[in-house]
């Protein structure tokens, strides 16, 4: 996720400062739209050709970039030096086997890197967001890119503002700046024009693109769009890049491991072969030849192909990265913090009934009676809103009401209430307040008898609940936050969430996954605990009153024991993510509110819905296309798999790789000559590295994705060490025989070495890709086999072809090819028996995994197992 500097405050964008000067009057005129209707369609059609599309930025596949990227290498610099000290030297072969490697190893790479661009720019364009806005006379949702100065725009509570507005009606409005100004406390803004120069954070007539609708909602014409407007302007000069993931910062470390390696055994052959009196250049040819031998030059290649394909993949499970690197940063969670309503209920609250406060007096309200004062303190007419307000509207019977809405007091996160200003058909003026009843209760002068053991049982029994109160007002009284004191209760509004027919089943699946699911609620504590304990989730709970009391070091000390934080505020799952962050492992929040969006960005990854707002959509790295925790645990698994594999070529890198190059560093201090040219050893590595490109086609085996997986360079070092001197045990077999048995001379004796090794070193992967006995009991894919036999078959051959005169070679014995065999056999079962041995080793010396904590969870999957579970979209 970006994150953008600040803005000066002291210097706003023009055209924003100019319309904050004017009357709401002046900038309806000035901007050339009526008030009533809107933009009409030919004034709307030529201001689009005018202003062009309202995006600051957008993610675009260029040829251009994608392939500087792979002309920027090192390891490319490395590789024309060596051709053209080469071809200055007249060694001419060689400068035009390295010159074709160096187009193969450019060309390889550019083409996955721009296909993994294209597949992320496919994910881009299914991210929309839509805006409210009044066109030829009606109000419409339509593409925020399709704005253009003049448009009439509606925002609301946790909208992202669209565009530059000038303000023309607000009721509670307050936008969160931060991003621009610095300021963390929301803005309240108005529609008064204010003076010229005043600065950006004091703008309060001005709604500013970028920026969170914290409270209420306003109306406003646009007067900038795109990269005109103050965001666009900061973003566009700022040229950042998204900080790094976990995944990348590993892949960084490993690639320092590597460069570690190769400086130390490029220099020791350097400073050997220069002592024993080898010509210089040779040795400096050889020893750039073995650097790069070292260094798998495709693995970018092979980690862009593999997410490129993921993301296919995931998207064909309805899941949306917004970042192609992040999809191993889903695989390597461990903890995921999520919502109750939607993800583990229904998210279709049913109203159940209403509770008076007092039915036992005379002329007190009835349930009818407390449903209509809190239909009166709702947003709108049943058709927006949230869904337990939908709820409300749908229960509703009986003739129309007559009261008439005067103001409004939008519902907010933070005060966990709204009101309404309302006028009756009596006349009189009554302040309707409906919210949170612990909040409400709180407001009211009396409660009357009974009301706490009535909420309390609902609670009990799962039901969500709300209170209403009222408060009369004279005539004309202005609605502002003190009129929510000093309240009358009327009742309750009782509904039900019920869980979801395959919410067990789904965490039951995470479960297995060994990923650990907190739900992080702004629901009552009883509630959120009724819905977990059927689910088989725990019962610990603590709430946003308990959250205020522990500092940082005991909320996290508190983290393990706890399945529930209810009541809690946004500030509080801000908290709730940074303090299980520290106790490490990866850290899943996913969420589709504005009061999430704190939560998602400080999150290692961030999920939230095709149907969220825009902001929790912006600062989320993962959008599910479906809110179900099954398709998160598809996406959890692809992200394991795409990690497995990258391994996979890890692995071979730091074994094959280095073991085949310290062959050679080791032949070259006892042979009175090299025992691969450096064209040669280019060559070797560029076929091997070719045949991995099909390792992101492989299957993954079971306990590949059963676990987290994070990189550990530790682990990666000992397998080097391990199976990097295998490899070179049967180099050094290979010398013997080629020498003792052949009598090889230096074109025979590279020839011979070079099919061993390009031999042994591609089929090997067979072997390294699983724990288990390959083939028997883990099948590679197709493509991975053939493409590792078929590279070998093109060394096998290549010595015999018209090129092999121009590359160093000569044709092989028959005896020789059958000793090949023998010799690839032979190391395969060398590698079966290290590998036995290698992890036994390692699952010695790992500590004793701790009993299973989530039995209970599959033994309450087993009760929803006759439940049919969503289909999945073909593969």
């Amino acid at each position: 996720m970006t994150t953008l500097a600040p803005a000066s405050p002291h210097r706003p964008a023009t055209a924003v400062a100019d319309a904050a000067t004017w009357t709401t009057a002046d900038t309806l005129k000035g901007m050339h739209v009526d008030a009533d209707t809107g933009l009409l369609d030919d004034e709307l059609a030529a201001r689009q050709t005018r202003s062009g599309p309202n995006a600051v930025c957008s993610h675009r596949a260029r040829l251009l970039p994608a392939l500087g990227h792979q002309l920027a290498s090192p390891l490319l610099g490395l590789l024309l030096l060596a051709a053209v000290v080469s071809a200055v030297v007249g060694e001419r072969g060689g400068a035009a086997t390295i010159a074709v490697v160096v187009v193969l190893s450019v060309g390889l790479g550019f083409g996955n890197e721009y296909r993994a661009e294209k597949a992320a720019e496919a994910l881009h364009d299914q991210v929309r967001h839509t805006t409210v806005v009044l066109r030829e006379g009606r109000r419409q949702e339509v593409d925020v890119v399709t704005l253009v100065p003049g448009d009439l725009v509606d925002v609301g509570l946790g909208d992202v503002v669209p565009a530059d507005l000038r303000l023309l009606t607000v009721t509670g409005l307050e936008c969160d700046e931060s991003v621009l100004t610095g300021e963390s406390v929301p803005a309240v803004k108005g529609t008064d024009p204010v003076p010229a120069g005043t600065p950006l954070a004091e703008l309060t007539a001005c709604a500013l693109m970028g920026t969170v609708v914290a409270a209420g909602r306003g109306h406003g014409v646009v007067v900038a769009t795109g990269a005109r407007t103050e965001f666009g302007g900061v973003a566009v000069g700022l040229g950042t890049h998204p900080l790094d993931t976990r995944f990348q910062v590993g892949l960084r470390s490993f690639s320092a491991l590597l460069a570690w390696v190769a400086v130390v055994l490029t220099s020791a052959v350097l400073v050997l072969n220069t002592a024993l009196g080898r010509p210089l250049l040779d040795a400096v040819l050889f020893s750039l030849a073995i650097a790069v031998g070292i260094t798998p030059q495709l693995l970018p290649a092979v980690v862009s192909s593999s997410l490129a394909a993921g993301s296919r993949r995931l998207t064909r499970r309805h899941v949306l990265v917004k970042r192609l690197v992040c999809i191993e940063d889903l695989g390597d969670v461990d903890v995921l913090l999520t919502d109750k309503t939607g993800t583990l209920t229904e998210g279709r609250p049913v109203f159940l009934r209403a509770v008076p406060a007092a039915d036992d007096v005379p002329g007190a309200d009835g349930p009818g009676d407390v449903l209509r004062w809190g239909l009166r303190a709702t947003e709108g007419d049943g058709t927006g809103g949230n869904a337990l307000d939908r709820a409300l509207w749908a229960a509703r019977t009986g003739s129309e009401d007559d009261a008439v809405r005067l103001g409004q007091l939008p519902f907010d996160h933070d005060r966990q209430l709204g009101s309404a200003l309302v006028r009756t058909s009596d006349g009189a003026c009554t302040v309707v307040t409906k919210g949170a009843p612990e909040v409400v209760l709180a407001r009211c002068s009396q409660v009357p008898a009974g009301v706490a053991e009535a909420l309390a049982a609902e609670f009990a029994a799962g039901n969500r609940v709300v209170a209403v109160a009222t408060r009369e007002v004279p005539v004309g009284h202005p609605l502002g936050l003190a009129d929510e004191h000093g309240l009358r209760l009327r009742g309750l509004l009782v509904a039900t969430d019920p869980p979801k027919d395959d919410a067990a089943a789904s965490l039951a699946r995470l479960a297995d996954l060994g990923i650990t699911v907190k739900v992080v609620t702004g629901d009552a504590a009883p509630v959120a605990v009724h819905v977990c304990r059927q689910l088989g989730l725990g019962g610990v709970v603590l709430t946003g009153t308990d959250l205020e009391l522990l500092d940082d070091d005991a909320l996290a000390a508190a983290l393990p024991g706890t399945d529930v934080f209810a009541r809690v505020s946004p500030r509080d799952k801000a908290r709730i993510v940074a303090a299980q962050r520290r106790t490490g492992g990866g850290v899943a929040f996913l969420g589709d509110g504005v009061n999430d969006a704190l939560a998602l960005h400080g999150a290692d990854v961030g999920i939230s819905v095709a149907t969220a707002t825009d902001v929790a959509q912006d600062a989320a790295d993962v959008i599910l296309l479906e809110k179900d925790l099954g398709v998160l645990a598809d996406g959890v698994v692809e992200g394991r798999r795409i990690f497995a594999n990258t391994i996979k070529y890890v692995l071979m890198g730091t074994s094959s790789n280095v073991g085949n190059m310290a062959s050679a560093a080791g032949a070259s201090l006892f042979l009175g000559f090299l025992p691969m040219l450096p064209s040669q050893i280019l060559l070797n590595n560029l076929l091997y590295d070719t045949s991995q490109l099909a390792i992101p086609t492989d299957h993954a085996d079971e306990e590949q994705v059963r676990r987290p997986a994070h990189w550990d360079i530790a682990f990666i070092r000992r397998f080097m060490l391990v199976f990097g001197p295998l490899s070179s045990l049967f180099d050094a077999l290979t010398f013997v025989v080629l020498l003792t048995v052949l009598h090889a001379g230096p074109p025979e004796f590279r020839t011979g070495w070079f099919v061993e090794s390009l031999a042994t070193q591609t089929l090997v992967v067979l072997a390294i890709r699983t724990r288990r006995v390959p083939f028997w009991r883990s099948r590679p894919s197709l493509p991975l086999v053939l493409a590792a036999v078929g590279v070998v078959a093109v060394g096998a051959v290549l010595p015999a072809t018209p090129l092999a005169r121009s590359l160093g070679f000569t044709p092989l014995p028959v005896l020789y090819h059958l000793v090949l065999v023998g010799f690839v056999v032979g190391y395969l079962v060398l590698i079966e028996v290290g590998k036995l041995a290698f992890y036994a080793t390692a699952r010695r010396s790992s500590p004793v995994r701790p009993r299973d904590p989530h039995r209970h969870l599959r033994r309450r999957a087993a009760r929803f197992s006759s439940t049919t579970r969503r289909p999945r979209p073909p593969a």
